[in-house]
């Protein structure tokens, strides 16, 4: 028993401590049960700090979110920003749900768990409304590879991360087909995992993560519940602590294996219309999903937690409630429906138990052997506070900088492709099943078999009968966020918008994934508010609606993290068929450059490579891409390949599109403006590398007319030759520099 209403002031701030609450937030619960006349029981103060966690009440980002994320839906968006993912419009009978979540400190402590576990989890946010899972995407952030300091060496980490994604994906059958990886010294020992999930619905059997019916069953089915994972989210509401037990005990133990079928008995009885609501057992445990689904529908309950199935007989009752023990679901359901869901679950051999039942009261009842343990108003322990965090601008000296030229272009080139960041992923992503189901269209790579290149976005066909596709782009770009967290938010949407573009697909919706470092430095609040007001902006200009997020604080340990706003794109495409690939597709036809390629380096990794150090951002122009858009729409039928212009600048768009088949491309760079470095290098603008139908190319040109465009070359035979003024920059065979580019990661993973 906690005894916080005769506490002194030390008192109160040890067992705040404990709790992961604030000095203040402890004296708000004093003056609660004093208000009661009593003391909080054991599992009443253990569901109120969850529940008040950042991770679990958003207590320092609320405010700003719907200052800023307020109204950014459009005529096709279903639900958003309302329940555990957004469910969004993709024909007239099937809506598509999406949803991604960072799972950052369970992955530093425990790489292979807390990576394998953020996949399982992102899959239940999807499952739970109603979704078949189709897709998974991840995007990591890793420091240094070469970095052996702290308890774990980052290459342990990374092929831990990459084990657990692997091993839990592939076993469920579910493929990870998108995502991003970057590698930068300040993730050193604090890696980011965001892991994101994909399904498919019928708009009318969409299920809410809510409960509005009294009399209901409450359901808990699937796995046991155990002590793995209790106080998850206060953990991940906290600075990382090296050498700290309990944060292991908070990481939590997945299990594909029950995963699987979990997954068919739940759509099986969605299917059979008997779920009133469902809610996946994340976060929090049962504290969070019954809490907030019952308050959702404006209901309560009582529980009775001698019947949740237990892996530990000798759990206390507060380790049952807030226990994040893996593959767990949480529904209502009509008495009626007893037995029929009670069959379903017989054959996938799935275990559950009624643990209550709904109730028309401002209370929620918790009762354990007979006794009352818990009786408390459900708006007061789901509200948590609400805080308006100061924040300022970090000072800075703002000057422009110019970054040094190599002495040769082509042996730095050579070694520029060897570098983590620009190398190629397929020792990442070859042992994620990308091709599982069945439906992926446009893979992770594009070209010919065994002489891959890097897909723009991902492609799939999540409705057999449809030849309708989603589009599929994930990831950031800390070095210009950091750089200035507006601006730079700009110009990762811009480059997820341009990846949907060069897809052949139509940007439709777009979902974030927010990780800050402590939201009680005003400098990081500032970026964080930038941020979101850049993704506010971005929406409404483009008319993309947000339709789902996630914010993760507190990723620090020695240091803070980048500002690091992970963006996930999805796009529609009308007729898959249609679809364009990175890889050049034949010898002679003409090259364009679409859009603009800003004359500067800051944020790019030749800057990194360099170790230049920039200060000022120049802007993303938001007109050019929406003109982008549009010239792209009226010449789709006249384009062979596109190649947005991102890392690595145009050097990797055009080496890019030649390593993926036995084409080259012969480039004049000399009416690009800028220096050779920053015409080549630069990650900044809105270009696309267009390759044209050579017999389409005058229509290419009429059709193209609202955004800038200039001819700079040929596709040629086996060969990239990049000329500026009358010189050749870099004249080598395709395949001497894929040999370099696809074994950069090989000393790694």
């Amino acid at each position: 028993m906690y005894n916080i209403i005769e506490g002194t002031n030390e008192e109160l701030t040890k067992i705040a401590s404990g709790l992961g609450l604030t000095y203040d937030e402890i004296v708000m619960l004093r003056n609660y049960f004093r208000g009661l006349g009593r003391n909080p029981t054991d599992i009443e103060i253990q569901a109120i700090a969850q529940g008040w966690s950042e991770h679990s009440c958003y207590k320092s980002s609320k405010l700003y979110l719907k200052k800023y994320f307020s109204g950014l839906k459009s005529d096709y968006t279903i639900l958003t920003m309302e329940d555990d993912a957004g469910v969004i419009s993709f024909d007239s009978n099937y809506a598509y749900v999406v949803k991604m979540e960072s799972h950052n400190h369970p992955s530093a402590v425990e790489p292979y768990g807390g990576a394998a576990t953020g996949v399982g989890g992102i899959i239940r946010d999807v499952l739970c409304m109603g979704a078949q899972p189709v897709a998974l995407v991840d995007s990591l952030y890793f420091g240094d590879p070469d970095n052996e300091k702290g308890n774990l060496t980052e290459r342990f980490i990374i092929n831990r991360v990459v084990g657990g994604i692997r091993d839990y994906g592939n076993r469920v059958g579910i493929p990870t087909v998108a995502g991003s990886v970057n590698f930068n010294p300040i993730y050193n020992g604090m890696p980011l995992v965001n892991a994101g999930c994909i399904g498919i619905v019928r708009k009318d059997h969409v299920v809410r993560s809510r409960i509005s019916k009294e009399g209901d069953l409450l359901i808990v089915c699937g796995g046991r519940t155990g002590r793995d994972g209790i106080h998850g989210v206060n953990f991940a509401s906290k600075i990382l602590k090296a050498d700290n037990e309990e944060n292991r005990n908070a990481v939590q133990l997945g299990n594909p294996i029950i995963k699987e079928p979990l997954i068919h008995a739940i759509l099986e009885a969605n299917e059979a219309g008997i779920i009133d609501g469902m809610k996946d057992l994340g976060g929090g445990g049962l504290s969070s999903a019954v809490s907030e689904m019952l308050f959702a529908g404006d209901m309560s309950g009582i529980i009775n937690l001698d019947r949740v199935l237990l892996k530990d007989s000798n759990m206390e009752p507060w380790e049952i409630w807030v226990s994040e023990s893996q593959e767990r679901m949480f529904l209502a359901i009509d008495p009626s429906n007893l037995e029929k869901i009670k069959k379903i679950f017989g054959k996938w051999g799935i275990e559950y138990s009624v643990i209550g039942e709904t109730l028309k009261s401002p209370n929620l009842i918790i009762q354990h052997n007979g006794e009352k343990i818990l009786d408390m108003d459900l708006s007061f322990l789901t509200g948590g506070p609400v805080y308006a965090r100061s924040y300022r601008k970090p000072e800075k000296v703002e000057k422009t900088v110019l970054d040094r030229e190599p002495e040769n272009y082509r042996n730095f080139i050579l070694e520029f492709l060897s570098n983590p960041n620009i190398c190629s992923r397929f020792n990442i992503v070859r042992q994620y099943d990308f091709t599982v189901r069945g439906d992926t269209i446009v893979k992770p790579f594009a070209g010919m078999p065994n002489h891959e290149t890097h897909s723009d976005a991902t492609i799939i066909k999540p409705v057999e009968e449809s030849y309708q596709g989603l589009c599929l782009t994930s990831g950031s770009i800390p070095e210009m966020v950091g750089i200035d967290p507006y601006w730079g938010t700009m110009h990762v949407l811009s480059e997820g918008y341009r990846n949907i573009l060069s897809s052949g697909g139509t940007p439709h919706s777009v979902v974030d994934a927010l990780n800050f470092g402590n939201p009680a430095n005003p400098e990081t609040m500032y970026r964080f508010i930038e941020s979101i007001h850049a993704i506010s902006d971005f929406c409404r200009a483009t008319g993309l609606p947000l339709v789902s997020g996630n914010v993760s604080f507190y990723n620090e340990t020695e240091w803070e993290i980048l500002p690091t706003p992970n963006m996930l794109l999805i796009g529609k495409i009308e007729d898959i068929r249609k679809a364009k690939t990175v890889e050049a597709k034949h010898s002679r036809n003409p090259v364009y450059l679409a859009g603009t390629i800003l004359p500067d380096l800051a944020g790019s990794q030749y800057s990194s490579a360099m170790h230049t150090r920039h200060s000022i951002l120049p802007h993303m122009d938001i007109n050019e891409l929406i003109a982008l858009k549009d010239d792209i729409d009226s010449s789709k039928d006249y384009i062979e390949s596109m190649h947005d212009i991102s890392t690595g600048g145009l050097l990797m768009s055009i080496l890019e599109m030649s390593f993926g088949s036995h084409y080259g491309i012969e480039a004049d760079i000399s009416s690009i403006p800028g220096r050779t470095n920053e015409k080549l290098f630069s990650e900044l603008g809105n270009g696309i590398l267009i390759e044209v139908r050579k017999s389409d190319e005058e229509k290419f040109r009429k059709s193209f007319s609202r955004s800038k465009l200039e001819k700079i070359g040929v596709t040629i035979e086996g060969e990239v030759r990049i000329m500026e003024n009358g010189r050749y920059i870099l004249s080598e065979k395709s395949n001497k520099l894929r040999s370099v580019w696809e074994k950069g990661l090989d000393s790694y993973i």
